[in-house]
């Protein structure tokens, strides 16, 4: 058997690649990981988790996410334009460097790296990792869309009936686990794509249309986002709003976190943001014409634009969760 290579010719990768070579000059400020390794095509994969700030992981935390979908690449491009700016702003930003003290960010950029070059939304192995974790949905979701297990030749595939978890979906838990449940507060934001023309900020729950245990501190941060930019551009709202699932991994991992921390413990949220891709599509119509056209901007200064238009959304994360007094409690 041939032995395995790095992946060639996917762009999303090979500026992780660069990213994780420029971290080696910021020393111990910067640490990366690679969380695992997946096998497809004769070649390797490799997911890698970066951690920005001190090692003490009780400190306010916001984990960004991006690349979950591998048709959705405008969410990867999205976490790595903001590193490429954190970056460049390290060099010169003593009050950067100065919060970068006070505060860790975690990431993965790219969760599902073989299945972004395979042009899948799903892993190789067919399985939609957002239907992945062992949960069910309480509410009948959409037939498909919700999570089914028929075949993996179907979309939203959530994997066999009792099989683990996808290697992809165990190392993102994982690395939450270790790197954001310490924290005495942290936020997540996952960058998603190609659902309707609003621009969506997504708080769990997409398993129940049941209040969501957290609904007082989203409700604080909501009513911050909305005074400190009142012309934003977001809906901000349950997911199951919109649609209900089986497997969702942030389900997972919050009601997990919830049961350790209880009412009273320390605050998780996640957040999805779902960029939406009709905005794109409805200004160019021949998008729909290929695999990447419904999920991502294909003209340039469209591209362009969205990296504007979200990074300010990443920002107000990382203060409001260095600030989580204001909200949290």
């Amino acid at each position: 058997m041939d032995a395995l290579s790095p992946i060639p010719n996917l762009p999303e990768l090979e500026r992780v690649l660069r990213l994780v070579e420029a971290s080696r000059n910021f020393g111990n400020l910067i640490r990366v990981s690679t969380l695992a390794t997946v096998q497809a095509g004769g070649h390797d994969y490799p997911i890698h988790g970066i951690v920005m700030g001190p090692e003490d992981k009780t400190l306010p935390t916001l984990g960004i996410v991006g690349g979950v979908h591998g048709l959705e690449r405008v969410g990867s491009h999205l976490v790595l334009a903001y590193f490429d700016s954190l970056f460049e702003q390290l060099q010169w930003d003593k009050d950067l460097q100065e919060k970068l003290q006070q505060v860790r960010i975690v990431s993965v950029p790219l969760v599902n790296p073989a299945g972004m070059h395979m042009g899948r939304r799903s892993n190789p192995q067919g399985v939609d990792l957002m239907r992945n974790a062992p949960i069910d949905s309480v509410s009948k979701p959409a037939f498909l869309l919700g999570g089914h297990r028929f075949s993996k030749s179907l979309p939203w595939f959530r994997g066999p009936e009792g099989s683990p978890m996808e290697v992809e979906s165990q190392a993102l838990c994982d690395f939450v686990r270790a790197e954001v449940f310490p924290s005495r507060a942290s936020l997540v934001l996952d960058m998603h794509s190609g659902f309707g023309s609003d621009d969506r900020l997504w708080y769990p729950y997409a398993r129940t249309t049941a209040p969501f245990p957290r609904l007082r501190q989203v409700e604080k941060l909501t009513s911050l986002l909305n005074l400190s930019f009142p012309n934003h551009i977001y809906t901000v709202e349950p997911q199951s709003l919109s649609y209900t699932t089986h497997g969702d991994l942030w389900d997972y991992l919050f009601d997990e976190h919830y049961a350790q921390s209880g009412a009273d413990g320390p605050v998780f949220i996640p957040w999805t943001l779902e960029m939406g891709s009709w905005i794109w599509v409805r200004k160019n119509p021949l998008q729909l014409f290929s695999a990447l056209g419904p999920f991502n901007p294909i003209k340039a200064h469209r591209h362009k634009r969205t990296m504007r238009r979200h990074l300010p959304l990443v920002d107000f994360f990382l203060r409001a969760v260095k600030n989580y007094e204001a909200w949290a409690k």
